[in-house]
């Protein structure tokens, strides 16, 4: 792949033009979460400062964040500006977020200056993950797919908690849906993203008695 292709939200205003100079082809779609996707396993959310702000106070941030986690291997946060996060907030509740983010969340954040400088980050990480690591970019929708492996993989990642990512990773341990559904808690916890509590979970909806 020598061309980088690059999905940006279709909610996303006047970033496209910063990408011309990268000669990269960028596509705007309606994306169910994030504001750009650069490969099958890395998503990237913008936040201006203010608008990480006002995402801590109406709770949007964490919903967002958990939702990335959940679709997406490596998700990542963008915050753009100049202007200090600190002001209309406690700083204690700034570094709370920050700390939850990383620690508790595992998503890495990069800050950048301006629109300009987010396109030119988004952009390398895109480059690194398409060419470098010839990883492929392709717009995740709900259309059930025509390929046996394709369907395995619907099928597993309808089970609660079970990105297309982690659906591979179940699949390629266990090799069949079949060893996944009757497989033990303590069995799924071996599957890489696969904790406790999502194992717990996956074993009730199996396990429990339809109503």
């Amino acid at each position: 792949m020598d061309r980088v292709i690059i999905f940006v939200d279709s909610r996303e205003n006047n970033i496209g033009e910063y990408f011309k100079q990268y000669g990269c082809e960028v596509q705007r779609k309606m994306l169910l979460c994030a504001d750009f996707l650069v490969s099958d396993r890395v998503c990237i959310e913008r936040k201006t400062v203010s608008d990480f702000k006002k995402s801590i106070t109406d709770k949007r941030l964490f919903q967002q964040l958990r939702k990335m986690k959940e679709d997406f291997e490596k998700p990542i946060l963008i915050i753009e500006g100049k202007e200090s996060l600190y002001g209309t907030l406690q700083p204690n509740i700034i570094r709370g977020a920050l700390s939850s983010i990383t620690v508790d969340l595992g998503v890495p954040i990069i800050w950048t200056r301006d629109m300009a400088d987010t396109a030119g980050i988004v952009y390398w990480i895109a480059r690194r993950e398409q060419v470098m690591e010839k990883r492929e970019n392709v717009l995740r929708n709900k259309k059930v797919p025509t390929t046996i492996g394709g369907k395995q993989e619907y099928l597993v990642s309808s089970l609660p908690s079970i990105s297309a990512v982690r659906a591979k990773a179940l699949l390629e341990h266990f090799k069949t849906p079949e060893n996944i559904f009757n497989a033990s808690e303590e069995e799924l916890r071996k599957v890489k993203g696969i904790g406790k509590k999502i194992a717990k979970e996956i074993r009730k909806v199996i396990e429990k008695k339809y109503r």
